[in-house]
């Protein structure tokens, strides 16, 4: 990429707030209806400055762009990629040099071959500063890995499963039957963000009253500039070491014969993590990795969901029909919506990938998003269909022992929403153009105006 293109993203990343984000996406739905029932990368919003994926030289191609999530254009890089140089370089980019690995087999191959690629210096192409380096087990290598997620599945265990369902369809279900009629929202705030932060607060047993904390911390966490996001460093920093504070305090409180089935007890007296807090900016990143993964996969899959029955309107009425196929839409969903694009490892020692040679020390993106769009692998892989024969055949989670831990509570909560939501209305209809969190690394959703429409 051209130090004059990055230049030029660079300004358009700045540029682009929220307010500039909802301006053009007003506009691009009044002059153009049609635009709410396909990706925004086909609409008339998208910013000048973007490159032509089809004309520019490959060498140049640089899909960690901030902007192609934030404007929903990533889906023509990757198909040249994928069909032209599956395994490709980026050497200059805003996070420096990395080889992007676009293939299902090539990502596969990455993702279970742990002995040559790392998860040890970081799973984003941006390094963590050297003076706020955050470690978590997701970012460690066995055997350390292996007992830090062990000290904490407990909380995702089948007979806690059962356990937590009744609780999320009772708020499910309040929450939906608190929904206005006849009037346009915000379902990603009405809908997305209170359920998943009511179930943070719930695996925590953090103050319910102050579950909104948790979204804020997450939200600061993946949106800072350094990772292509808006947040400032510093302001980043402050909101993770007010998080750490909180946590602390519930640490102290939940030693003992105070411990409950929370994941803060299970940190605090798990005998391989009982002494965490000695180290407190690895309980940070372990606070981090858990708060995200409970938030971002069910948040941005559940308003993905919507977006994604409103642009192919068959499918909905499919569902409509047989709502029996809601568990395999709801593994469909999380294929289409992809809500982490990519997991960046680190390879430890020279390796060939699709006849490729990759070096010691570089980096090494696994696209996730690009993997779920194979079409050697899924057939017919941009279109959402509800009645897929193999929903459950996808990259969302990643693969080997890095595998996310929390699918099947992600999996549960996801069904039983679209269970209390087909009870109760007959469409959720989008009635305005999505905003896009401005990030390559969560494919997140701001902002999804919609009506519902009851039975």
């Amino acid at each position: 990429m051209s130090s004059q293109f990055a230049k030029k993203n660079l300004a358009i990343r700045r540029k682009n707030t929220r307010r500039f984000a909802r301006k053009n996406a007003a506009a691009a739905t009044e002059n153009d209806p049609e635009s709410l029932t396909r990706p925004m990368s086909e609409a008339r919003n998208m910013p000048e400055g973007l490159p032509d994926p089809m004309t520019m030289p490959i060498e140049e191609m640089d899909v960690a762009l901030p902007a192609l999530y934030q404007y929903d254009a990533w889906r023509p890089y990757f198909k040249r990629l994928r069909e032209e140089d599956p395994v490709h370089y980026t050497a200059d980019s805003m996070f420096g040099p990395y080889w992007s690995i676009t293939r299902w087999d090539d990502v596969m191959y990455v993702d279970k071959t742990h002995d040559i690629y790392s998860s040890a210096d970081g799973i984003t192409l941006q390094d963590q500063p050297v003076d706020f380096i955050a470690p978590n087990f997701i970012a460690m290598d066995r055997p350390t890995h292996d007992v830090q997620r062990k000290a904490v599945t407990g909380v995702v265990a089948p007979t806690n499963l059962a356990l937590l369902a009744p609780i999320i369809r009772e708020r499910a279900g309040q929450i939906l039957d608190e929904l206005p009629d006849n009037e346009t929202f915000n379902w990603v705030d009405k809908v997305s963000v209170e359920l998943t932060t009511q179930m943070l607060a719930t695996l925590f047993d953090f103050p319910f009253e102050d579950r909104h904390k948790l979204t804020y911390w997450s939200d600061k966490a993946t949106s800072g500039e350094l990772s292509g996001g808006t947040t400032p460093e510093a302001e980043r920093r402050a909101a993770m070491n007010e998080m750490l504070e909180w946590f602390t305090s519930l640490w102290h409180e939940r030693t003992g014969d105070n411990a409950g089935n929370d994941l803060v007890s299970m940190l605090a007296n798990n005998p391989e993590t009982k002494d965490m807090l000695t180290r407190p900016m690895e309980y940070m990143g372990n606070l981090i990795l858990l708060i995200v993964g409970g938030n971002d996969t069910t948040r941005n899959s559940i308003s993905g969901g919507v977006i994604g029955l409103n642009q192919f309107p068959d499918e909905y009425q499919k569902l409509r029909d047989d709502l029996s196929l809601i568990p395999g839409m709801v593994s469909e969903i999380i294929r289409w919506q992809t809500p982490l694009t990519y997991m960046r490892r680190t390879a430890l020692r020279d390796d060939v990938v699709g006849g490729k040679q990759i070096r010691a020390g570089d980096k090494v993106a696994m696209w996730y998003l690009s993997a779920n769009r194979d079409e050697t692998v899924i057939e017919n892989p941009d279109a959402l269909i509800v009645d897929r024969k193999t929903p459950r055949h996808h990259m969302s989670f990643g693969y080997g022992i890095h595998r996310c831990m929390g699918n099947r509570l992600a999996e549960m909560q996801l069904k039983i929403v679209w269970e209390e939501i087909t009870k109760r209305f007959h469409t959720v209809e989008q009635v305005g153009q999505e905003i896009r969190v401005q990030s390559s690394f969560i494919r997140g959703i701001a902002d999804l105006p919609v009506r519902v429409h009851r039975h």
